[in-house]
């Protein structure tokens, strides 16, 4: 995944995100779309691409969200760099593993961020499990058919503008 191609996925991540906060009832599992796409980038591009793609979108979160920065940018960090290491050890092609992987990177970036907040005595998450089990399950559902759909989207394209040389 090119870098220009890579920065502008993380920047329409962050403007979905920032822009549908707010119309997400409370109470509900929120969908991190940054951290789809930063697994999205690690997958396709390795763990320095990840790693990389993971600071830069998590610190620009972050900046935009959290009283606290560098929190969400280390998790983001950690979570880009160990998708793309399992991404070159093991192969994430079809919809499961790539559903079992955005599973474990909510996990992983769910236990980093809260952990550092309790351990810095910022922030108390009373029952979390709930909730980060739902955004597990959210993540993996949005993130493996939007990874669908953007890996049949060129094809497509190629096909419609084929069928529309091949008939005149």
């Amino acid at each position: 995944m090119r870098t220009a191609a890579a920065a502008a996925a993380i920047l329409i991540a962050l403007a979905l995100q920032t822009t549908l906060a707010g119309l997400v009832i409370r109470g509900t599992a929120a969908i991190d779309l940054v951290l789809i796409v930063v697994v999205y980038i690690a997958l396709k591009s390795g763990p320095v691409t990840g790693l990389v793609g993971g600071t830069v979108a998590g610190l620009i979160q972050d900046a935009l969200s959290n009283p606290i920065l560098g929190i969400g940018g280390l998790a983001k960090t950690l979570v880009g760099f160990l998708s793309g290491v399992l991404a070159t050890q093991f192969i994430l092609n079809g919809p499961l593993p790539r559903f079992v992987l955005l599973v474990l990177a909510t996990c992983l970036h769910a236990a980093i961020f809260m952990g550092l907040y309790v351990l810095l005595d910022l922030r108390q998450f009373p029952d979390p499990v709930p909730a980060v089990i739902g955004q597990a399950l959210g993540n993996g559902f949005v993130g493996v058919v939007g990874f669908q759909l953007f890996e049949w989207l060129p094809g497509f394209v190629d096909r419609r503008r084929a069928g529309r040389f091949l008939k005149r």
